[in-house]
């Protein structure tokens, strides 16, 4: 009898118990149509920073209905990262190709990315790539994102993207947007400009 009782008991608490931050968004600060969370990772005592944006327009061609579909910004291992959730497959690595559009802007298309087992993420991790997402999503109202595969057809997502500037901010806090051999020529282009061997020609 004390046995049932004890059990009951934590099943009563156990209704109770909040999730853990480090895998929940409840806590997180909205910035427009984003969410930016702020957790520290209680391993390494270092942040965790990430944005995340939601949307319901989101259609795939063997779906009947539209379904929500997230983007995501965070730096993975102090890389910067962008990441495209689905609620339905999207297709295999080896035959899909990613493409996006911003406003009016130009469109990319066959964007350096790779689909995640389970078949319904898909990242862009190339810091080049990244960096080309980023700038063009500077200033843009709305994305656009179309995705074709062999075996999943074609997958379609648009975002809101209110609220993007503080949220690009946040999200890339603990890394680096720029390649590393770009900001190195940036750095030596400088210290000749600046260098005072330099004379006019």
């Amino acid at each position: 009898m004390r046995m049932v009782g004890a059990l009951v008991a934590v099943t009563v608490l156990g209704g109770c118990v909040t999730r853990d931050p480090a895998v929940s968004v409840s806590n997180a600060t909205p910035s427009g149509n984003w969410k930016i969370e702020k957790t520290v990772d209680r391993i390494t005592g270092a942040p965790l920073p990430s944005a995340q944006l939601m949307t319901r327009t989101s259609s795939n061609s063997a779906v009947r209905n539209e379904r929500p579909a997230g983007l995501q910004l965070t730096c993975f291992e102090k890389q910067p990262l962008v990441r495209l959730s689905f609620d339905f497959k999207i297709g295999s690595d080896a035959n899909t190709s990613l493409g996006y559009r911003f406003d009016e802007k130009p469109g990319r298309d066959d964007v350096v990315s790779r689909v995640l087992p389970g078949h319904q993420v898909i990242v862009i991790e190339d810091r080049t790539a990244v960096a080309d997402f980023i700038r063009d999503l500077n200033g843009s109202r709305v994305l656009y994102v179309r995705i074709r595969s062999l075996n999943a057809g074609r997958s379609t997502a648009e975002f809101n993207l209110d609220g993007s500037a503080a949220a690009v901010q946040a999200a890339f806090a603990g890394c680096l947007l720029t390649p590393p051999a770009e900001a190195g020529r940036k750095r030596q282009t400088t210290d000749v400009v600046n260098s005072p061997d330099k004379q006019p020609a």
